[in-house]
């Protein structure tokens, strides 16, 4: 029995991982925070393409503002090992409301980007559902935690 083992678990000691699944999932959360991560300059800045999108689903410039802001927090909770989870939950909530746009109202390609943002949502949003599944007995201490769910 190793030290690591006999630790308890909880909200500032995760469960512990194979090493190849923390290996996966730290490169999932890589993947996602740094796409959330890089489009921030364009929705912080209020760049011609994130003002356009934003007009067309009726939230300019708030609706930019705040996914950005949502965005960064995702983004940051994903680099932090106790927060993981919680970073996962908000980019996936995040990205289906980016995915929900693009098929509703957007379309696929905006602004003939040959449907880039919308790939760049799907990878997120597939990252986060990966990281989710691999962290789920994180998530449930987590939810445990936080008098969400009972022991």
């Amino acid at each position: 029995m190793t030290a690591e083992s006999t630790l308890p678990t909880g909200p500032t000691n995760p469960p512990s991982l194979s090493k190849n699944l923390s290996i996966v999932s730290w490169t999932l959360q890589l993947v996602a925070a740094g796409i959330l991560l890089q489009t921030l300059y364009f929705k912080f800045t209020g760049a011609d393409v994130s003002v356009y999108i934003f007009e067309q689903v009726g939230m300019e410039p708030w609706g930019r503002i705040g996914s950005g802001v949502a965005e960064l927090v995702a983004g940051v909770l994903l680099l932090v090992p106790t927060t993981v989870p919680i970073g996962a939950l908000l980019a996936l909530a995040v990205m289906a409301g980016a995915i929900a746009s693009h098929l509703t109202v957007l379309g696929i390609v905006v602004q003939n980007d040959g449907g880039e943002l919308f790939a760049l949502a799907v990878v997120v949003f597939l990252a986060s559902a990966a990281i989710l599944a691999i962290r789920r007995n994180q998530l449930m201490e987590l939810l445990r935690t936080v008098g969400v769910i009972r022991q």
